[in-house]
């Protein structure tokens, strides 16, 4: 079989099927119409003369000699990955170019002043700001997305090196005229029956490690879970619900009037530092950047938490 007719894009359509088992999920994933991905999929099965997906009207899943494909392409395609992030590191470097990665309030309202002024003192360095979901930092970081991330603590290994910068606890946001508005001081039986909202998964997911303890039957649980803390503050200025957050969203929050009240036994804490790789080393550039985010972030933080 020539090599021509078995492309990296086909390959790539082939994997993002298999992952999201629909053809428009995997064009969105892939900047593509569900079409552009279905032809490239139907290309490849051509080319290898193998059925590779089982088709109904619903879902779209892996055949048998899919399920045996895709364990050959998977290492393939992560390779190539590796090779293009590479690529980017490689023009990064050459370009004084450094990325830094944060999730939402982070990347719209701590870094822009912090990195202005580091662009100040080194003006033949460019910074770009990538805002990244919490639960894709590390993935960004060792991908050769971003060279540093900036974020809420996450499960680490060898590959990424943790700098702690500070502490922060978790707090309920709520608009004035809210009922819980008039305590000043909550603990967490006093939040059942209220509407909460989470703001992604990592949200909800530290919401439940808070109440570990707690028998499960008098749990609070969100009773709904939203992409972005923008939107779960915007419900909550609005009365419709209220949601827990870290207290350095208040940058955010008191500019939609949301009122902050602690919320105790047990009080959780976040706590956010930087991340770098250990396999992809800073340009000298780089470091200071990464000395200048941990002095300036701690203050900053100091800052929005009054």
């Amino acid at each position: 079989m020539a090599l021509t007719r078995f492309t990296l894009r086909q390959l790539e359509a082939f994997g993002a099927v298999a992952d999201l088992h629909g053809f428009a999920a995997a064009g969105k994933r892939l900047g593509m119409t569900a079409q552009a991905v279905s032809q490239l999929v139907a290309d490849l099965e051509s080319a290898i003369g193998l059925r590779l997906f089982d088709r109904t009207t619903r879902r779209v899943a892996l055949s048998a000699a899919g399920r045996e494909f895709i364990e050959q392409t998977a290492p393939l395609l992560r390779q190539v990955r590796q090779a293009e992030s590479s690529a980017q590191d490689l023009r990064a470097r050459g370009t004084g170019l450094l990325r830094v990665g944060a999730p939402q309030v982070l990347a719209g309202w701590a870094l822009p002043g912090i990195l202005h002024d580091y662009a100040r003192q080194h003006p033949r360095v460019s910074v770009r700001i990538r805002d990244v979901a919490v639960d894709r930092l590390i993935e960004g970081l060792l991908e050769g997305q971003v060279d540093l991330a900036v974020g809420p603590d996450r499960p680490v290994d060898a590959r990424v090196r943790w700098i702690p910068l500070f502490d922060c606890p978790w707090v309920l946001w709520c608009a004035p005229g809210h009922a819980l508005a008039r305590k000043r001081g909550l603990r967490w039986s006093d939040l059942r029956g209220h509407a909460l909202i989470a703001a992604g998964r990592d949200h909800e997911g530290s919401v439940a490690q808070m109440q570990a303890s707690t028998p499960e039957s008098q749990r609070i649980i969100p009773i709904d879970v939203v992409d972005h803390i923008s939107t779960a503050l915007g419900l909550s200025a609005q009365g419709m619900a209220a949601t827990l957050a870290p207290a350095y969203v208040g940058v955010l929050a008191r500019s939609m009037g949301l009122v902050m009240r602690r919320v105790t036994e047990p009080e959780g804490m976040r706590r956010v530092g930087l991340y770098q790789s250990q396999e992809r080393p800073l340009t000298p550039a780089g470091e200071a950047l990464a000395r200048h985010l941990q002095q300036r972030l701690a203050q900053w933080y100091g800052g929005a938490a009054h």
